[in-house]
């Protein structure tokens, strides 16, 4: 299918790895143009080999200084935006509020939530210029149905929700679309991270939390980066022009988190 792509200006947080490479690789494969930004040097160079054609900047989207640098080399390499994704997040402490380093939790929200507002703010007069423009924010199942022992993370991604809601009815008289993705549990080395801490805080193996996990799933497969970037490209192409406000879970049919 071809979704009308080609030429797109597009913007990916935290690009270099895992969700975001898949979102940023398949933006490229339909023709678009495509920036990144990610805090791992390591995987911008390794990028920069085997993505030659798509660009990137150093940033700590929880930077604002960092982040007004990125959108200037946003400016110089693609002279302007029509896609704006909002990946970067980070998992935060796995913990009972009790004991939750209140730097933890700042860092969580600083990243998860004040990030896409720090990107957005700058994004938004670019594509006010974009005759098809979209961002799209990456929520989570945990921004749906709440995460014991993950408060920050949780607190952080149900924010996201309200940005978005907040922002498709700010910004729809200007033609911008606005919504979230709410992952559930997505294949790779991150989850398997969140698992991890979550066995060892009950004192069980991975295997027993990772069965728990799918046992609160209709579906009891992980989600892969690759549906969660198809369901992108749609609603960032002109297939997607009147979906705006919408949070949409690919999660399995997920009922809660434990």
């Amino acid at each position: 299918m071809d979704l009308d792509l080609k030429g797109s200006r597009v913007v990916v947080t935290a690009g270099a790895n895992g969700i975001g490479l898949a979102i940023a690789r398949a933006f490229a494969s339909e023709g678009a143009r495509v920036h990144v930004c990610d805090v791992d040097q390591t995987a911008l160079a390794t990028l920069a080999t085997s993505d030659p054609a798509i660009t990137h900047t150093v940033c700590d989207v929880s930077d604002r200084t960092a982040v007004q640098a990125l959108f200037a080399d946003v400016m110089t390499r693609l002279g302007g935006l029509d896609v704006l994704v909002n990946n970067a997040g980070i998992a935060g402490p796995t913990a009972k509020v009790e004991d939750i380093h209140p730097e933890d939790w700042d860092r969580c929200l600083d990243i998860c939530l004040t990030g896409q507002f720090n990107c957005t703010r700058l994004a938004v007069p670019l594509l006010r210029q974009s005759a098809n423009a979209s961002i799209v924010n990456l929520s989570s199942t945990a921004g749906r149905v709440g995460f014991a022992m993950r408060a920050p993370y949780a607190a952080a991604k149900w924010g996201v929700i309200g940005f978005t809601k907040s922002l498709a009815i700010e910004l729809g008289p200007d033609r911008i679309r606005v919504n979230a993705i709410l992952p559930g549990l997505v294949a790779g080395d991150r989850q398997r991270r969140v698992l991890e801490a979550k066995a060892q805080q009950r004192g069980i193996s991975f295997a027993e939390m990772e069965a728990t996990a799918f046992s609160y799933t209709s579906i009891k497969d992980y989600v892969t980066p690759e549906q969660l970037a198809d369901q992108i490209l749609f609603l960032a192409s002109p297939r997607g022009r009147t979906i705006s406000g919408q949070a949409i879970s690919i999660c399995g049919d997920t009922q809660m988190l434990g």
